[in-house]
This record gives structure tokens, sequence and C-alpha cells, in this order.
């Protein structure tokens, strides 16, 4: 390793800050509370969704006095802010009406098919094949449908404040791994893939099925722990007084959302199809909802600050990564996952050559293990804790708790990797 510049020594030290910042929104919640006068500021500051943006306008102001603002704006145009913009526009259009009573209707098919009382059979279903859908739609789709369902159906009903931290563990780690039966839906997956020549019937055959098993057992698990308080909650049916919604509208907001799928990669056209929706959308309100417009920007402002901050950190990640064997390496970077975007981890992987394959496997496995136990651990993430985390005290998920609760679904993970 070359010797580190100042600049990415600040740089490390302005993300260590961004972590740490992550870990603390709780408490500027309270000083919003505690300090009327300047509330705004500290309600900003409690948003877990701008901590990273926050700290990327930092770094780029920061670079504007050490290198210049010509080096500066030419890093900030190095970034590839794909992803963000994705996140957003999946995240907007999955949560629209129409979607959203396709995907419903099918978790409660699923859901009447188990012969279990109560909204077992429904928080199973949601637990267990939205995550695994997140193969084919992609796993922030997944989040966005499984949040939704889950915050309608669950989180806002009387439930223990156990059940919420333990449920979105789950759902945490289940779609991160989820995500894993296609070389195309999970991001760290999707930066490998092509380089190592990782297709269908390698994923599905060498890690989708251990994801799958490991997805069940984490759902069955919740079930099971909370059978009491699931077998006392009857399944709601929400009255519904707009108007039905007609089968080509339906069709078309599907069409759209698969269009942006399989466009993932090309930011023009999928925002040409995100454009197109948003018309439909505004031509037919009677059939929409409140779209999640305010959602999806703080998502994609805390990705796009997430890759700015990230950009700056492979001079260490790197080391660390390489310095380890194979069997070392998924546990660091399971463990890595919790203070970085797992994508990036992978993504420094596929850099490097010469890999063996039981490495190349065991950094991918390891990243999407450790990919539910921070807000920050899986892209995701942040869109499931937007939806969500108005339904917990203050406002807020307790980022200290979500990591202890998360610690045995992403076990089970570990074990369905490294035993079979």
């Amino acid at each position: 390793m070359n010797d580190p510049t100042l600049m990415q020594w600040l740089a490390a030290g302005l993300f260590a800050l961004a972590v740490i910042h992550t870990f603390s929104t709780k408490a500027f919640e309270r000083l919003a509370h505690a300090r009327p006068a300047h509330a705004g500021l500290w309600h900003l500051l409690g948003e877990v969704e701008i901590v990273f943006g926050f700290w990327a306008i930092v770094l780029v102001t920061t670079m504007f006095f050490v290198v210049g603002m010509d080096e500066a704006v030419a890093y900030v145009d190095s970034r590839n802010f794909t992803e963000p913009m994705f996140v957003f526009a999946i995240m907007v259009v999955a949560a629209s009406k129409p979607v959203l009573q396709v995907a419903n209707a099918a978790v409660r098919f699923a859901a009447g098919l188990l012969p279990l009382p109560g909204s077992m059979s429904l928080l199973l279903s949601v637990l267990f094949l939205v995550p695994l859908l997140g193969s084919f739609i992609t796993e922030p789709a997944a989040m966005t449908v499984a949040a939704l369902t889950l915050r309608d159906h669950f989180f806002t009903r009387n439930v223990s404040s156990r059940f919420k931290y333990a449920v979105l563990a789950v759902l945490f780690v289940n779609v991160s791994i989820g995500g894993t039966l296609t070389p195309f839906a999970a991001p760290p997956v999707l930066m490998v893939a092509g380089q190592w020549g990782w297709d269908l019937t390698f994923m599905l055959t060498q890690i989708g099925w251990k994801s799958a098993l490991a997805c069940l057992v984490n759902a069955l698990g919740v079930v099971l722990l909370f059978r009491r308080e699931l077998a006392q909650l009857p399944v709601e049916k929400k009255a519904d007084d707009a108007p039905a919604i007609p089968l080509p509208l339906t069709l078309a907001h599907l069409g759209i959302l698969l269009g942006i799928v399989v466009f993932l990669h090309h930011p023009p056209i999928f925002m040409a199809f995100f454009l197109l929706f948003m018309g439909i959308a505004t031509a037919y309100p009677q059939y929409q909802d409140r779209l999640i417009l305010r959602e999806g920007l703080l998502v994609a402002f805390f990705l796009a600050g997430l890759v700015v901050l990230g950009g700056q950190q492979q001079w260490w990640l790197e080391d660390v990564l390489m310095s380890l064997d194979a069997n070392a390496v998924f546990y660091g970077a399971a463990a890595l996952t919790a203070i970085t975007d797992n994508a990036a981890l992978t993504y420094l992987g596929s850099l490097v050559e010469g890999l063996t394959d039981e490495f190349k496997y065991a950094l991918v496995t390891g990243a999407v293990a450790g990919g539910g136990l921070t807000v920050i651990a899986n892209a995701p993430n942040p869109a499931g804790i937007s939806i969500l985390r108005h339904s917990f005290e203050d406002g807020a998920v307790n980022p200290f708790r979500l990591l202890l609760t998360a610690l045995t679904p992403t076990l089970v993970a570990i074990l369905a990797y490294r035993l079979f």
C-alpha cells in the first residue's frame, strides 16, 4: 500500500464520523425535544437518511480547500450514481397502489395456503416469500413491498417493541440474502457476477438454495417466537372506498416496474420509464395513494452520500480484505459490511486478479450474510427504515438494538453458507 494522502486520512475520519452519527440519530431526536429553539436542525440531523449525504457534503467541501475545486468536482463526477437513482425510481413505483394491490393479493393467497392461526401465515409469507421475490424484481422493490405490508398489517397495530425489532432484523437479513437466487438482483452479486462468470445456474446451485433455506428458518423462527402475539392478531381486511383499479392501468404499472428492473444499468432508460409512471399517476390520481417521493428522495440522498464517502475508503478496505484467507474473509466481510455497503466490499474484490473460487464465494456470501446488521450494510435497508421508522418510539430505530437483534438471523445465514 502506498502511504495514504492527507485527503484520504481526512476522508476516513469523516467516514468514521458518519458511522458514529448513524448510531446516534436517536440522541439528535431527543435534542430536538429538549432544545426547541433549534428543533428543525436537530430533527434534520436525526434523520438516518440524511447522515451520509450530510457527511458527503462535508467531504466535498473539505476537498475544495485541501485539493482544490477542480479535483473535488472531478472526484464527484467520477462517482457512479446509478444505484441511488434506481432505488429512488423502483421505490416509488413499487409502492404505488396498483403494484401494492397485486403484491398484497399474492402474499395473502400464499398465506391462505398455510394452516396457521391469526396473522402467523401472513407474517411468514411476507418474511419468506417477498425477500426471495427480490431475486427477480430486485431487492429495493422487495424491501419496499415487504415494509409497506408490515407497516399496514402489523406495525400500526398493538404489537410489542420487541416484535418490531425482531421482524425488522429478519426482514433486513432475509432481503440481503434473498436476492441471491439470480445474478442480477442483489447489488453485491451484481458487482462481480459478470466478471467472475456467475450465471443463473451457478447462483441457484451454489448460493441461492442456501439463502432460501436461511430465509425460511429465520421467518419460521420469528413467527414461532411470537406465535401467541400473532395468534391473537387477526388479519385485517381494510375497507377501501376508492374505485376499483382498471386492469389496463394495473398492467401498465407492472410493465413500467418490469422496464425499470430490466434496464437497471441504464439511467436514461429507467428514468424515462419513471417519468412515464409519473405522468400516468398524475393523469389518474383517483387510483393512487400518496406517492412516497419524499421517502424515495431521502433514501437516494443517503445512498449517494455513501457512494461519495465510500469512494475514498478503498485504500484501507482493500488492504484489510486482501490480507485475509478465504475462511477469514467470510467473517471479515460480514463484519465490515456493518460499517459499509456490502456491494462496495464485493466490488473491491472484483478488482483483484487471481482470486480462488473459494475466496470469491467467501467474500460474496460473507457480504450478504452481514447485510442486515445496520442500516448502511445493504442498499435497500434505508428504504425499509424510511417506511417503518415512524412506527417505533420517537420515530427512530435504535441502531444498537437493531444490531443486537440482527445477530441471530445473521448467524442462521452464516451457518447456511458455511455448513452446506
